[in-house]
Order: structure tokens, then C-alpha cells, then sequence
């Protein structure tokens, strides 16, 4: 699918996976629309052909509005890539006593119900497009993490929350065929972002040492580079791809 004078929404979009794959469909030649916290969007890089919407993607008035914005571009909706997501740690009994609930629910309204939430919106209004070769319309890319698979000593929510964005993929790529909208998902590893800016040089190169190969960090470029691929490949639907360096996350 090209992404020529079409529109596209990246949650996140002010920073990290989000900014850099914004960056990437805008030099494609889509109008993109970046979602993002306020706070977040004061900071970011300013990019021809991206467009800063201040949402909160738990918000649905929010999210239907900003999604309406994208919509009404001028141009077809026909991509969507969810990167928003938060990742606290916490141990399920731990020093301070159980897990909080509160923040559980919070890492699962963001990571997992925020991104249905954009996917389900944005797909209505994808489905109201021309469609192409094959009847296909667009495609929603989703991220995940190999959290999901390999999670971590306090990574209890934050896993249960990218293991659900695994398990939504399929059927809403089933879900969705009828309407030409594919559905596809990017687990990645360890990835240069800015969370990780805040460690120390030391602390990044014990987490590239044990990346198999290459051995170093993602990049978040990589991560644009993938989603740019799958939107391009129209047989790539209902599947996850792990984009690690081969890692398999040891228990801590």
C-alpha cells in the first residue's frame, strides 16, 4: 500500500518509536497526524508534513475527535500506528506491600484499551475510504513488546498489557478483513528511546551485551523502518513480529 497523499495517525507520535515513525511517513509523502500529551508535544521536534494533536488516548471523546481531525484531512485515512504506552514496574508483593491496583489498571487503560480504542475509531473511518487493488483500504499497526512473551521481575502489568495487544491482533485482523484493513503488531526489545536517556552509559551497555546480534540497542528508526515495510507488503496481516536482536529476556 503506498502512503503517497494519504493520512496517518501515530499515537506517540512526539517522541521515541512514535516520533521517529511520524518522521518517516511524513518524508513518504502521508499527511500525518501525531497524538500526543500536551506536555509531550511541547517538546517535540517540529516536522514537515506532521501535525501534533494534543490526546489522551484514554480519553474517548478525545481520541473520536482527533481521530475525526485525521479523517477529514483531505486525503484517505489509511494508516494507523499505535506506539503511546507507559511501563512503571512494579513486583506483585513487594517491599511496600501487594501490587497497586490502581496502577495496574492504569498500565492496561493506556498500553491495551487506549490502543483499541484508536484502532477501533480510526478503522470505522478507514473503512469509509475508496478502496484499492483487492479491495484493501488501509492497515493498523499495533505495538506489543517482548515483554510480552518474556516478562520480567515487575513487569507483571506491563506484560499483561502488551501480552493483550499479542492477543488482539488475529481476531482483529479477522474482524477487520471484510473492510480491507489489515492488522499487524511489532514486539521490539530494547530500543534507544528516551526512557533509556536517562541511565547510565555503563547501565545501556550491560542491556546491549546481552543482545545475541546485533549487539546493541534498537534504534527507533529501526522500529519507522519495520512499520514502514508492513505497510508497503499487503500480504503481511493478523501476525507479531519481534524485533529484538534475538533477545530473550532473562527473569531480572
Amino acid at each position: 500500500m503506498q502512503i503517497t497523499d494519504t493520512a496517518a495517525i501515530v499515537t506517540g507520535g512526539a517522541s521515541g518509536l512514535g516520533a521517529a515513525t511520524a518522521a518517516a511517513l511524513a518524508a513518504g509523502g502521508a499527511r500525518v497526524f501525531a497524538f500526543d500529551l500536551p506536555a509531550a508535544i511541547e517538546g517535540a521536534p517540529q516536522v514537515d508534513g506532521v501535525e501534533y494533536v494534543a490526546v489522551d488516548v484514554t480519553d474517548p471523546e478525545q481520541v473520536q475527535a482527533a481521530v475525526d481531525t485525521a479523517a477529514g484531512a483531505g486525503v484517505p485515512l489509511r494508516t494507523v500506528v499505535n506506539c503511546a504506552g507507559i511501563g512503571p514496574s512494579m513486583r506483585i508483593l513487594g517491599k511496600k506491600g501487594p501490587h497497586d491496583l490502581g496502577l495496574y489498571a492504569k498500565i492496561i487503560q493506556v498500553n491495551l484499551i487506549g490502543s483499541f480504542n484508536v484502532l477501533t475509531l480510526a478503522a470505522e473511518k478507514i473503512s469509509q475510504t475508496e478502496a484499492l487493488e483487492h479491495g484493501a483500504r488501509g492497515v493498523i499497526i499495533n505495538t506489543a513488546s517482548i515483554a510480552a512473551y518474556d516478562g520480567q521481575v515487575g513487569q507483571a502489568a506491563y506484560s499483561s498489557s502488551k501480552g493483550g495487544i499479542v492477543g488482539l491482533t488475529l481476531p482483529a485482523a479477522r474482524d477487520l478483513a471484510q473492510h480491507g484493513i489489515r492488522v499487524m503488531t511489532i514486539a521490539p526489545g530494547i530500543v534507544e528511546t528516551p526512557m533509556l536517556a536517562t541511565v547510565s552509559e555503563e547501565f545501556r551497555e550491560g542491556l546491549a551485551k546481552g543482545v545475541p546480534f546485533p549487539q546493541r540497542l534498537a534504534r527507533p528508526e529501526e522500529y519507522a523502518q519495520l512499520a514502514l515495510s508492513i505497510i508497503d507488503h499487503d500480504y503481511l496481516n493478523g501476525e507479531v513480529i519481534r524485533m529484538d536482536g534475538s533477545l530473550r529476556m532473562a527473569p531480572r
